[in-house]
């Protein structure tokens, strides 16, 4: 197993998705990646009344990306994950039918093994650290001083919150949520769409 290959940012001009929390979070990120980011686009933007937004330009909602062409731009999603809300996905899912790319990011404080496995769209924040053998699925945020150690599987569309640590040889289904400072234990798998509580201990398996 290899690790994707992470896009240079430089060599596509980018647009931010989401203007949220963590849409500044993964500003932040793109442009310390070196990345080029043409604006933003939000559906509070729709009306036309906000020119800025934390020193990028205003596009205007999601309707702004028919004019673009999938071909020229690559895409950062900023909306975030909690339980039980899947706009994230839902979001990446259409843009991604209309032909558009969402990097993989890589923050430069993280670190992620050269034997480790990424997909599309997956972000790994500031301080987090992924071992040999792991894989991520698509569209994955690995947020802030989170760990997923050797051999473990991270599903599509998760969170791993600030703090949280999957130990050796786990396995998280798509769609779960594990919550800030958890921890999930050495060879435990869970199942799809599961929400494992901030600050929590998981010994056994969650079917």
């Amino acid at each position: 197993m290899t690790s994707r290959k992470v896009d240079d940012l430089r060599a596509r001009d980018c647009i931010l998705i989401g203007a949220g929390g963590h849409a500044r979070v993964i500003q932040g990120l793109a442009e310390l990646c070196g990345a080029n980011i043409l604006g933003v686009c939000d559906p509070k933007f729709r009306d036309g009344g906000d020119k800025l937004w934390y020193g990028l330009e205003v596009l205007g909602g999601d309707e702004y990306l028919s004019q673009v062409s999938p071909e020229k731009v690559l895409l950062l999603n900023g909306i975030g994950m909690m339980p039980g809300n899947s706009v994230r996905k839902v979001v990446f899912e259409r843009l991604k039918e209309m032909g558009f790319s969402f990097p993989p990011l890589v923050h430069p404080f993280a670190w992620l093994s050269p034997y480790a496995c990424i997909s599309d769209g997956v972000q790994l924040i500031a301080g987090a650290v992924v071992q040999p053998g792991a894989s991520i699925g698509t569209n994955t945020i690995v947020n802030t001083r989170s760990s997923i150690d050797h051999d473990s599987q991270l599903g599509a569309h998760c969170h791993l919150a600030p703090g949280a640590t999957l130990c050796g040889d786990v396995r998280i289904g798509d769609g779960s949520f594990v919550g800030a400072g958890a921890t999930v234990t050495q060879g435990i798998s869970v199942a799809p769409q599961t929400f494992i509580k901030a600050g929590s201990l998981t010994t056994r398996d969650v079917p």
